[in-house]
């Protein structure tokens, strides 16, 4: 069959799907004017549409218009993406049905499933970045198993940040909000040539609000921001083969803490643990307010030279991360003989030390194009963490500490050649081999003088041990793509994922603390097209897969124990993701996506339960994004408006998939109108987020033996007004 009848085949089965909509009229449009996004998913500058992987971007403008600031906005509109969070920092991540647990990802031996890099930086610890301090040029999503390019293996996915990069071009830009809450926050980022060689960008942004929620206890507001972040980026080009970036972000937070809601229940031991509290969910009832302190510095140097073959990179970065947290779990006034209180509380010392050196070539006049590289982490992570426990028996009632510290080491070789088999037929290879060791000393002991013994510590002795574990993992990928026609791409991959293993942290006995977890593993398979019709009115990006998901490190609350880890389950999962954009006229766009995930639980036994054939957690069944974007000439002036909806299906916060622990369907209705000047030198926009005031639980703690219900929620309606200038 020639090339042509191929491309004819694959414009009939593409097109088939296409009958029902409708012929737009469409403008003739550049690619500036399409906003065609150029993404790095692969270690490389490529279009988004010609990029053989499930990959949502955002662009500058998009983030904007959007009205983005954080994470859990990205997920609102990103297929298969979920966060949860247990507070306004610690955010966890879970794509396509894999994502861990806090008791996994936040003690000082864990590492997440799902990876944040910020300019090729892995950001292993201390939550993710503020996004509208970052100067973005852009956001990516990767999704599914990414165990070959990336210097730390993402076993579900990974979420990159992506910042302009200093140019020649001056420019300086400002802006101001206020809103509901008191927020009240500013920015400023600028842009110029030092010399004709070098260029300097930097940026500035604080945020402040009052807090969500009220402590009827304490008569404080709590869950509030107080946020400054401050970037520095230098670059220097001595000559047209040599790239040199300097760069340097400092984020400083300090505020109130986020106590849960207690969500009782009157019909237990005669309602005598719910006295006294408030039913409203935005009013708690803490003895204490809690706190979170955190500062996140981040240094990093990239070279890039131009051998004429291909272009060598090396990334040096260091990070540093001190957090410290006070969290009030049980929100009781008064506390009677049958009542109880538990606080957690700590503080972490994270520093990471990363190189990675990796060379991008291609010969056979671009027939054969690669990258292979190396890439070393080192990572020092010092926490203690403490509980203070008040029961009705004073004899497991106390504070415990439990100090931690733990050396990490990661070193991998890796390589990826995609091959043109024939004009549009491509294959890719690629693996990675990574040898990992941690190693760590902990600790659990008393450090109150009362008789009991708080939970989870196993005795009054105490203990302080050592443990030390290696881990070596092969993660290869191979992949084939099909340029059927200049707007329609067909791929295939079959990919394999892992996470390290590590050590509980926070364990009630010496044997818990220095017994490791061992590395879970994920095959995950995919079939996608992505496609363009109409003369580019219309993108439609599909894609099928399943993911074999061995030895998962679960997450076990034991009540009146402690979190029990360990790898004791398999998983199967499936799914199916589309995302579209119309754009019928000039100025005229609608997007959106839709996830259907299933997900098992296919071995699942531990003493006394047994989850076989369970959902995983934080895995919506379905989930759904529309939004909505139009833009209209006034005279010399432009108007603008955005409107976002979603829809997420029930889902579980836990493996149990009890319902006092369910994640409830819910949507979110966001919107934003602005004004803008001639070339947009001036912009004034009011915006809203969850218009519609959805409940929505981040996260939930159920407490079976008191039968109670902890629960922090996702912010309210907010609203307000933003005023931007721009040079």
């Amino acid at each position: 069959m020639s090339k042509r009848e191929l491309s004819r085949v694959a414009s009939l089965l593409a097109g088939g799907a296409l009958l029902a909509i409708p012929q737009f009229a469409v403008a003739q449009e550049s690619d500036e004017d399409y906003g065609e996004i150029i993404v790095t998913a692969q270690r490389q500058e490529q279009k988004l549409q010609d990029v053989p992987v499930s990959v949502t971007a955002f662009s500058t403008e998009q983030l904007r218009q959007g009205n983005i600031e954080t994470v859990q906005d990205i997920a609102v509109r990103t297929p298969g993406l979920s966060v949860s969070a247990v507070d306004p920092i610690n955010t966890n991540f879970a794509m396509r049905g894999i994502g861990s647990a806090p008791g996994i990802s936040q003690n000082a031996g864990g590492d997440p499933s799902v990876v944040v890099f910020v300019d090729g930086v892995y950001a292993g610890r201390g939550g993710t970045p503020d996004l509208d301090a970052l100067d973005l040029e852009r956001v990516e999503v990767l999704r599914g198993p990414q165990g070959t390019l990336f210097g730390k293996n993402a076993i579900g996915g990974l979420v990159q940040f992506i910042s302009r990069k200093p140019s020649d071009d001056p420019s300086f830009a400002f802006e101001g909000t206020v809103g509901n809450y008191s927020k009240f926050g500013v920015s400023a980022r600028g842009n110029m040539p030092l010399t004709d060689k070098i260029y300097l960008s930097a940026g500035l942004a604080m945020k402040r609000r009052d807090g969500y929620e009220f402590n009827e206890t304490t008569g404080n507001d709590v869950n509030d921001q107080q946020l400054i972040t401050g970037r520095v980026a230098l670059r220097f080009l001595p000559t047209d083969t040599l790239d040199i970036i300097l760069r340097a972000d400092v984020s400083d937070q300090d505020q109130k803490g986020n106590p849960r809601h207690n969500n009782c229940d009157t019909s237990f031991n005669g309602g005598v643990h719910c006295v006294g509290i408030n039913p409203d969910p935005r009013v708690v009832n803490a003895y204490t307010d809690g706190l979170i302190k955190r500062r996140v510095e981040s240094y990093s140097a990239e070279v890039n030279l131009d051998l004429g073959f291909g272009t060598l990179t090396s990334l040096t970065a260091l990070r540093k991360v001190d957090f410290e947290f006070e969290t009030a779990f049980f929100s009781n006034p008064i506390n009677p003989p049958t009542q109880i209180e538990s606080t957690d509380f700590g503080q972490e010392d994270n520093s990471q030390f990363s190189q990675e050196l990796r060379l991008a070539f291609d010969a056979f006049d671009g027939r054969l194009s690669g990258q292979t590289g190396v890439y070393y982490l080192k990572e020092n992570n010092e926490r203690i963490q403490g509980q203070i426990q008040q029961f009705p028996s004073p004899a497991i009632s106390g504070v415990g500490s439990y100090p931690q510290s733990v050396n990490a080491r990661s070193i991998a070789v890796f390589g990826q050649l995609d091959f043109e088999i024939v004009p549009s037929l491509t294959v890719t290879a690629g693996g990675r081999m990574t040898w990992e060791r941690k190693s760590g000393r902990f600790a659990g002991f008393k450090v109150d003088s009362g008789p009991g013994v708080p939970p989870p510590l196993g005795s009054a002795a105490g203990y302080d041990v050592t443990g030390r574990e290696d881990w070596k993992a092969f993660t290869p990928r191979v992949a084939l793509n099909w340029k059927a026609t200049d707007d329609i791409l067909f791929y295939a991959s079959a990919a394999r994922g892992y996470k390290s293993g590590g050590f509980q942290g926070l364990s009630g006995t010496a044997a818990g603390a220095s017994t490791p977890y061992d590395p879970e593993f994920a095959w995950g398979y995919e079939l996608g097209a992505k496609t363009e019709w109409l003369d580019r009115a219309l993108r439609l990006n599909v894609s099928l897969f399943q993911t074999d998901y061995s030895d998962l490190q679960i997450s076990q609350l034991v009540p009146l124990c402690c979190v029990v880890v360990s790898n004791a389950a398999k998983a199967r999962i499936r799914g199916a993701e589309a995302e579209f954009v119309i754009r019928p006229v000039r100025g005229l766009q609608f997007d959106g996506s839709y996830a259907y995930l299933d997900t098992k639980f296919t071995e699942y036994a531990i003493p006394g339960q047994d989850y076989t054939g369970n959902e995983l957690p934080r895995s919506p069944k379905n989930k759904l994004n529309i939004g909505g974007y139009y833009e209209v000439p006034i005279g010399n002036l432009f108007a603008k408006l955005r409107v976002d909806y979603s829809w997420v299906d029930d889902a579980f916060f836990e493996a149990s998939n009890i319902p006092q622990q369910i994640w409830p369907s819910h949507d979110n209705l966001d919107a934003r109108f602005s004004i803008a000047g001639e070339n947009e030198q001036w912009e004034l926009s009011v915006w809203g987020k969850n218009l519609t005031d959805e409940l929505v639980p981040t996260y939930v703690t159920y407490f079976a033996p008191f039968q109670q219900i902890l629960t922090p929620y996702a912010p309210p309606r907010t609203y307000g007004m933003t005023l931007a200038f721009k040079m």
